[in-house]
């Protein structure tokens, strides 16, 4: 007898999902069409937080002054009584707009130095507050606050103004990328989750870089900071598509809410509902046993001996990822000649690194990529500083492999304090080592301008601190394959050997 043709109008049939030892990836599945769709949706607001960082290089760009007064050659001298800027190649910068010369030339500089302290506060505060209040309040305030000051910033009257918004920019940015990678991580299962944390750090890559072709057509500083901003509006359309997370949802207790979350993605995975509920009820049953649901802080991420250890080695290699890449970019960015190519250069070598990162994370595991990456950026540094006299070939082809190491170390230290740290303090240890990376990128201009004292000194300090790095990521698990902790107490025994549990 033949088979009955299929009617093409009838259901497709639901695939089902592999059980692990996850209960929010057991019943979503580790990375199907709702997780792409959101992946790409989320992947928006990176390209702004690569565009506020590091817009400053343009804000700020180098406007030479020059004295109009007959006989005097020195625009910054008592005898100069008119002085004019060059705008030949920009036609408005800070500098221009304030005067930011002679004895105000540093704070040029200090106003970058103020985003970098934005950055820092921005990431420790919603950090804490996507883990006390949501990770989805906590991703539409910052989005949207990125908006509307970056926005006030355009109209800035006075310097301390615009510092001041700048500032609250760079507080809203820091939020953007700590809770934007918190949302994904915690919807994407093992198998995927090093591709798309890793591949999620490109279009940071892709907007600096990107930074070089705005200044190229757009040479006034207020139009500049308007076109970097004005694409957030964009950010409307999370309002409506992204969720709570459910795994948040699951871990503070919230059941109903998470299971309804959990409904609606596995319909769009084409997975089946009908056993969610109760296996949700039963894994949460379970975890209420092992310890009573409790809401994390920072506090916690240094209460118990092996999770401080975590957290220090982990916050310290952000430290040094910060010091080195954005130290590293200023020097490749200041070697003279056109700003546009120098900065395309700096910010295009971040693509590949993170590429190969994607690979190395995978096949490699997380800890073997980081002590190889934290060993390229001490191998180009440590070899600079000791051929500091070369050749600029040399130099730049020195500083090029420390910049390549650290952006592969960059989408990684992301990745691995992603899986590192527990569900109910991820966004608050994310927010904290995020923190603690952004006082290496202040310090780092200061330590590239130790150069006036000898050109070994900079890149031999970054050297060090890159082996440091290494030392310390001794101490870290591996975390590739893993189910992700959940509660406190799950973040004090994960990575433990078991004779050390017993």
């Amino acid at each position: 007898m033949a088979d009955r043709p299929q009617d093409p109008k009838a259901p497709k049939p639901l695939k089902p999902v592999t059980k692990t030892g996850d209960p929010i990836i057991s019943q979503i599945g580790d990375f199907r069409r709702y997780q792409l769709f959101f992946f790409f949706i989320v992947l928006l607001c990176k390209f702004g937080t690569g565009w506020h960082t590091l817009g400053h290089i343009f804000l700020a760009a180098p406007t030479p002054l020059s004295c109009k007064t007959e006989n005097v050659t020195d625009p910054c001298s008592d005898e100069c009584s008119e002085t004019e800027f060059d705008t030949s190649v920009f036609q408005s910068t800070i500098i221009t707009e304030w005067n930011l010369t002679c004895e105000s030339k540093q704070l040029a500089s200090l106003s970058q130095s103020i985003v970098m302290l934005g950055i820092l506060f921005g990431s420790i505060l919603f950090g804490m507050f996507a883990d006390r209040y949501g990770r989805r309040p906590a991703f539409l305030t910052c989005c949207f606050m990125q908006l509307i000051t970056g926005l006030i910033v355009c109209v800035s009257p006075y310097y301390w103004f615009y510092c001041l918004f700048r500032f609250l920019v760079a507080v809203a940015t820091a939020g953007t990328m700590t809770t934007s990678f918190v949302l994904l991580m915690e919807i994407v299962g093992p198998k995927k989750r090093e591709m798309v944390a890793i591949l999620y750090q490109i279009p940071f890559n892709i907007g600096h870089a990107s930074l070089a072709l705005f200044a190229y057509f757009i040479r006034e500083w207020r139009w500049f900071q308007f076109s970097i901003t004005i694409f957030s509006i964009v950010f409307v359309i999370y309002i409506w598509l992204v969720p709570e997370s459910p795994r948040w949802l699951f871990t503070t207790g919230k059941l109903d809410k998470s299971i309804k979350i959990l409904e609606k993605i596995a319909k769009c995975n084409k997975a089946p509902t009908e056993t969610i509920r109760p296996e949700i009820e039963a894994a949460y049953g379970a975890l209420a046993a092992r310890q009573p649901v409790k809401k994390g802080t920072v506090v916690d991420l240094f209460r118990t001996p092996y999770m401080r250890i975590k957290t220090i080695f982990m916050a310290n290699n952000w430290l040094v990822v910060c010091m080195v890449y954005y130290g590293t970019a200023q020097y490749v960015s200041a070697l003279g000649g056109n700003i546009f190519i120098s900065n395309a250069i700096a910010a295009g070598v971040g693509i590949p690194g993170t590429c190969l990162c994607a690979l190395m994370t995978k096949y490699l595991g997380r800890k073997k990529t980081l002590l190889l990456s934290n060993g390229c950026s001490a191998l180009g540094l440590i070899l600079l500083a000791c051929l500091s006299t070369q050749a600029e070939a040399v130099r730049v082809t020195c500083a090029t492999i420390g910049l390549f190491g650290a952006s592969i170390t960059f989408p990684n230290v992301y990745l691995y304090g992603g899986e590192l740290f527990p569900t109910v303090v991820r966004s608050s240890g994310v927010g904290l080592c995020s923190m603690v990376g952004r006082i290496g990128s202040i310090v780092a201009p200061l330590i590239v301008d130790l150069a006036a004292y000898g050109l070994w000194v900079a890149p031999l300090i970054f050297g060090i601190f890159s082996i440091l790095a290494m030392l310390g990521t001794i101490f870290l698990p591996e975390t590739r394959g893993t189910p992700l902790p959940e509660t406190l107490e799950d973040g004090e025994t994960f990575g433990r050997k078991k004779k050390d549990q017993a």
